[in-house]
């Protein structure tokens, strides 16, 4: 049986980003550049001001010096004339600086001459050299790699790509994952619910599980313990691009999913694996495509999902990060456990002073889907250790995004 850490491991090592597509970059937010960004121009394009003032000469600036007022230049508008000495140009913010200009003079600092023309000014505070210019390149220099290769992509970084006239980016593919539970005693919500079954939660909390993540969730149905049935619904699941299974990976004389799939070719790389809840998932392949076999009960499925297929299906949509947050949270409670297999506590945390506090977030037997829906994170409890003190420090991985 391999570790948690050797089975992730091996999973991440085994999966690997999609091909990349282009969208429009209003559709881009959350996906993954899948090329570098050259920047096509210089930004800014040319040298302009940053205020609404006067374009000097900074040699002509000695403190309470006059001015003639020789043009106006306004945002979008041309400066084509050099400006000559003892003149100034009045301009609005983005508007070009005038060849012969090396200073911009907000309008707060300059007073009309008292008793001279209309057009003279005068300056109250001498400029410095390159004041209120914002200057060619002076952001993003022609040729520079903006956005690199793994960037995700958030509102600057549309921005950026429509700054620089982009309005297509490519992106790694959303890869499509089907989802198949299984087992006799199932039936999809809304029908009736006849003594004995229950009802599929697993597809659709997957499903969800899936979107959530940014991938394109496929749900198959339910499998009945038939290896025909399976076989037809596997078969049709390995057309997508990754396949979740739910519930038949363990020693039941009615468990066919691990031979199911080995039948139709899939390269089995490990079953069962030393956490808990989750030991009896298996991990698979074929030709390229990775196969996730989680167990069957609702609590101990979305762990596995949260832990190992989570991380795969972020690394397949091109992610560099991949794991949620990991910090360090002081118990307000002891915890006991068994040795021998990392165990997955749910927990609320809170974060007081600074310092994040962590408690049990209830029932932790795997039928318990309550506790998991109380949780904000889950306690990453070593395996080699039975017994966590109040008060001591532990690792947990936040699942809560008000508390990322």
């Amino acid at each position: 049986m391999l570790s948690f850490e050797e089975a992730r491991e091996m999973i991440l090592s085994n999966v690997a980003p999609m091909e990349a597509e282009p969208v429009e970059i209003l559709k881009s937010l959350g996906r993954v550049i899948a090329e570098d960004v050259i920047a096509p121009l210089n930004l800014p394009s040319f040298d302009n001001s940053a205020m609404d003032g006067y374009a000097v000469r900074v040699s002509d600036c000695n403190q309470f010096a006059p001015l003639t007022v020789s043009g106006y230049i306004p945002a979008g508008g041309t400066a084509v004339a050099e400006v000559l000495p003892g003149n100034a140009i009045r301009i609005m913010t983005g508007a070009p600086v005038p060849p012969g200009c090396d200073a911009i003079v907000p309008l707060e600092d300059v007073e009309e001459a008292e008793g001279a023309r209309e057009d003279i000014w005068i300056v109250k505070t001498a400029p410095r050299v390159g004041q209120h210019i914002r200057f060619a390149g002076e952001d993003v220099k022609r040729g520079e790699i903006v956005l690199p290769v793994g960037t995700q992509i958030r509102v600057p970084a549309v921005s950026m790509l429509a700054s620089l006239g982009r309005t297509q980016v490519r992106v790694y593919r959303k890869p499509v994952v089907a989802i198949l539970a299984t087992g006799d005693e199932l039936v999809e919500p809304g029908q009736a619910l006849a003594k004995g079954k229950l009802y599929n939660s697993n597809s659709v909390a997957l499903a969800a599980a899936v979107r959530e993540v940014g991938a394109i969730p496929m749900i198959l149905g339910i499998a009945c313990d038939d290896r025909d049935d399976l076989l037809e619904k596997i078969t049709a699941g390995l057309q997508a691009d990754a396949l979740i299974t739910a519930a038949g990976v363990s020693v039941g004389d009615r468990d066919f999913v691990r031979e199911t799939l080995a039948e139709v070719g899939v390269n089995e790389l490990f079953w069962k694996v030393g956490m808990k809840p989750g030991k009896s998932m298996a991990f698979g392949k074929r030709s390229g495509k990775p196969v996730f076999s989680l167990p069957g009960n609702p609590v101990s499925a979305m762990i596995t999902f949260e832990e190992m297929a989570r991380p795969a299906l972020l690394k397949m949509m091109g992610h560099q990060k991949v794991l949620r947050p990991l910090v360090t949270a002081t118990l307000r409670e002891d915890i006991r456990k068994k040795s021998g297999r990392v165990f997955f506590s749910r927990v609320r945390l809170e974060r007081v002073n600074g310092r994040f506090l962590v408690w049990n977030a209830g029932n932790q037997e795997t039928g318990f889907v309550q506790t998991l829906l109380h949780a904000d994170a889950l306690a990453v409890l070593p395996a080699d250790r039975v017994s966590f003190e109040a008060g001591e420090e532990i690792n947990v991985h936040i699942l809560s995004s008000l508390l990322e």
